[in-house]
């Protein structure tokens, strides 16, 4: 006997994406919406349509290309050969357009005929409503909610509509169609008798405009991106869908319109992610200057106030994440609050991009106004960032049903020894005290700079974490000398060689030769794939090409260090792990994923990719900027 399914997480990597956040369209590649698990239209943490399918009484539909034309804007052609004549040249034609704005996901369909002969038939379009949760659908476990709908009858110009509204009623769409009759029973059916004279055009289409009174977050203003100019031809495609990607990731918070964030990547992150917001902003700086300053305002405005293990918060704390409900994934026994501070990481990384920001020209009067939440900050980090009073920066759930990892590297099997063993709890990461460490030093001297006092003390704090980083990180194994990925619970060294070693670069807490050193090994064979840096060397037991944290590549991380390298003068390895994710983003259309697979160049030709992989994602995107950087070095 057959046993049932076990639900499973969609994979992403094969549907075609169109999106401007906080709403997003997932299909196959002939344009119809509703085959693959992830398929629909969503807006905001609600799918909101299970599917959408097209067809056309008396043949069949047979996709022929697809032209995706901007972040939120695809073509799919077809033609319809069971309206053809006998030659052998196809002759009717449909082009489907699909366009995705904030609120809004449209579709027009152009009928072409070159025949000789008026061609009489129908057009449907059925539409399949659910209102089933985000945290469901990645689940694998969703279901459609009830829902009601009314058609209501066209006056004057305007259509006929057909508004179709949740049970709860927190959630709804409206669907105008002009010159359809609607049916409204387990789905939505749209009908048009379409007239198609000899060698002539027709236009049909429907819009929907969606809503959700329980979000939190909202569309932001249009923005254009700066696009740095790269000789390289494939590095210029990538930045070109890099920075429509970011512009359509743009999200604000409804109080404070003006202030605008990277939501972290779709579909899961259609939200606000302290690491990843602050990460995107950093290495899209040279891009899109002016979001530094705005994502740093917005964390302020959410940074803890008080000590509250349920939500992880802690005054001075920035949040890992926001959403408009409790976020639970059964798979994984996590469940977070709405507001979710589990993140040890963010903090530090608030006040570095905060001075990068004012680095990169943030007016002063801003950044004064940010010097409240500067020292909350900082005092996060010296007071508080060691829940075991080690003197590292650490983290655990205290929950029970929170993140059991809070770097980035945040699933449940990422921190583990050579040997394959998981680490044990509190966990102090290394490349924590390295932006702790630079967030001190650098904090210290904006202190300095605002003519406001507590610098020394920063410094003297920052200096005594280097010392202590130097005697209780590095370890040598037969793979080399190098900082350990963590400690552990029992202060011991966690041995894996890890691309976390890529942060310390140009943070300061490493010197010189020890920089060098790590650049050394992550240009060696086990870690570079050639396609990026792996997030664990192919000598540690646990290694996978298609671990999540264990082996595989993420954009963002390889960026991260080419970062730190330009930052510390090792311009010529920056170059080469650049160009290793050029060569990756030609592989995926220039669209990078959120990560791809481990597999080695010597293995094969183009990257392997991580089929449950999210797309575009923030920091993915941002890591062109950073590259075409690295390709400008001198």
């Amino acid at each position: 006997m057959t046993s049932p399914a076990v639900p499973r997480q969609p994979l992403l990597d094969d549907a075609v994406i169109l999106l401007h956040a906080p709403t997003q369209a997932w299909s196959g590649r002939d344009g119809d919406i509703g085959d693959a698990a992830i398929d629909g239209v969503y807006h905001g943490d609600v799918r909101h349509l299970r599917s959408v399918r097209v067809s056309v009484a008396g043949s069949g539909i047979e996709t022929i290309s697809r032209s995706i034309i901007d972040a939120g804007t695809a073509e799919f052609g077809s033609v319809l050969r069971g309206l053809d004549d006998d030659a052998a040249d196809p002759k009717v034609r449909l082009i489907r357009r699909r366009e995705v704005s904030a609120g809004v996901v449209s579709e027009s369909l152009r009928l072409h005929s070159h025949r000789d002969v008026p061609l009489r038939f129908a057009v449907t379009v059925e539409l399949a409503p659910e209102f089933a949760p985000m945290q469901d659908v990645k689940a694998g476990l969703a279901t459609a909610m009830p829902w009601r709908a009314e058609a209501v009858a066209a006056s004057g110009t305007a259509p006929g509509r057909v508004e179709v509204i949740s049970a709860d009623g927190h959630r709804s769409f409206q669907l105008e169609a002009a010159g359809a009759a609607a049916t409204i029973a387990e789905a939505i059916v749209l009908r048009w008798e379409v007239e198609l004279e000899p060698h002539s055009v027709t236009d049909i289409g429907w819009s929907a405009t969606l809503d959700d009174d329980t979000l939190v977050v909202g569309a932001a203003s249009n923005a254009e991106l700066a696009v740095p100019s790269a000789d390289d031809p494939r590095l210029a495609r990538w930045i070109r869908q890099a920075t429509q990607d970011l512009a359509a990731l743009r999200l604000v918070l409804p109080a404070d319109p003006e202030d605008a964030f990277y939501a972290a990547g779709a579909p899961w992150f259609f939200t606000l992610f302290g690491r990843d917001s602050i990460w995107a902003a950093r290495l899209a700086l040279a891009a899109d200057p002016g979001i530094a300053a705005s994502t740093l305002r917005v964390l302020a405005r959410l940074q803890g106030t008080k000590s509250d293990p349920a939500t992880a918060e802690q005054p001075g704390k920035i949040p890992h994440e926001l959403r408009s409900a409790p976020l639970s994934l059964p798979n994984e026994g996590v469940h977070l609050p709405p507001l979710y501070y589990g993140t040890v990481d963010a903090t530090p990384l608030w006040v570095c991009l905060l001075a990068d920001a004012r680095d990169a020209g943030m007016p002063e009067a801003e950044v004064r106004e940010l010097v409240p939440a500067l020292r909350a900050a900082l005092t996060w980090i010296t007071d508080f960032g060691s829940g075991t009073g080690s003197g590292f920066l650490d983290y655990v759930d205290e929950t029970g049903h929170g993140l059991a990892n809070q770097g980035w590297k945040d699933s449940g099997d990422s921190i583990q020894w050579r040997d394959g063993r998981l680490a044990e709890g509190p966990i102090a990461l290394c490349e924590v005290q390295a932006y702790a460490y630079e967030a001190a030093v650098r904090g210290a001297q904006l202190l300095d700079d605002l003519g406001e006092d507590g610098g020394a003390k920063l410094r003297e704090w920052a200096t005594a974490l280097r010392t202590r980083f130097r005697e209780a990180f590095w370890v040598t194994t037969p793979e080399g000398r190098y900082p350990a990925i963590a400690l552990d619970a029992h202060g011991a060294a966690v041995d894996s060689l890890t691309s976390n070693i890529g942060h310390l670069i140009g943070t300061g807490i490493l010197d010189a030769d020890e920089e060098r050193a790590c650049a050394e090994l992550l240009l060696g064979a086990s870690m570079s794939s050639g396609f990026g840096i792996r997030t664990l060397s192919t000598g540690a037991a646990g290694f996978w090409p298609l671990s999540y944290h264990g082996g595989s590549v993420w954009a963002h991380d390889t960026a991260v260090t080419v970062h730190g390298m330009l930052r510390s003068g090792l311009v010529t390895e920056a170059r080469l792990i650049a160009g290793q994710l050029v060569d990756a983003a030609e592989g995926f259309a220039y669209r990078m994923p959120e990560l791809h697979s481990g597999d080695g160049r010597d293995i094969v030709p183009f990257p392997t990719p991580y089929p449950a992989s999210c797309r575009p994602q923030a920091w993915s995107a941002a890591a062109a900027i950073v590259c075409a950087e690295a390709y400008a070095a001198s």
